[in-house]
């Protein structure tokens, strides 16, 4: 029965304030605009620093700067397809904004801040860099032996992916809410 009318018959813990999804909107433009500042800049560095050609190795044969441009995609993967790569990642940038609307958690805020920044440090690359708009190749420079040569944006997309399986293994869901079959 309740004393008043409207009151709950059960209380809340007491505990901290939910966040707002102001919050999280915040944390996902702050980490995409610091990880495509940095991919840039890295870049940047690279075509200012590096010859085509004439490896650095950085830690031994462990770590080499190696300046590739890179039509295609992962792995060189797709070469003929620079156009079509350049309007898939168009379109992966406006989706991921257009879910950054709905964050409700702060991993999620940061795998897509981190995603959105990869997307779009490589995005830039293709419609800024020669041959021409859409068509521009990508800027790679990190290479580990025995493995692809890629860069900064290479790696935010593979740091977002592990958190969203993550979130996505944990069930939780972008809103921050538990799936049903995880609560």
């Amino acid at each position: 029965m309740q004393a008043t009318r409207g009151t709950p018959l059960t209380s809340a813990a007491p505990g901290p304030a939910p966040r707002s999804a102001g919050n999280h909107r915040a944390v996902f433009a702050t980490v995409a605009l610091a990880a495509y500042a940095v991919d840039l800049g890295t870049k940047l560095l690279a075509v200012g620093r590096l010859t085509e050609g004439e490896p650095v190795n950085v830690v031994g044969s462990w770590l080499r700067l190696d300046l590739v441009r890179n039509p295609g995609a992962a792995f060189s993967t797709g070469t003929s397809y620079t156009l079509l790569l350049s309007v898939i990642a168009v379109v992966a940038a406006a989706t991921v904004v257009r879910y950054g609307r709905r964050l409700g958690d702060r991993t999620w805020a940061i795998a897509l801040g981190l995603l959105l920044a990869g997307v779009l440090g490589n995005l830039t690359d293709r419609v800024f860099r020669e041959p021409g708009v859409m068509r521009g190749h990508v800027v790679d420079f990190l290479e580990f032996p025995h493995w692809p040569v890629f860069n900064v944006a290479d790696m935010l997309i593979d740091a977002a992916v592990v958190l969203i399986v993550l979130q996505s293994w944990r069930g939780v869901r972008l809103t921050g809410a538990r799936s049903a079959d995880r609560a």
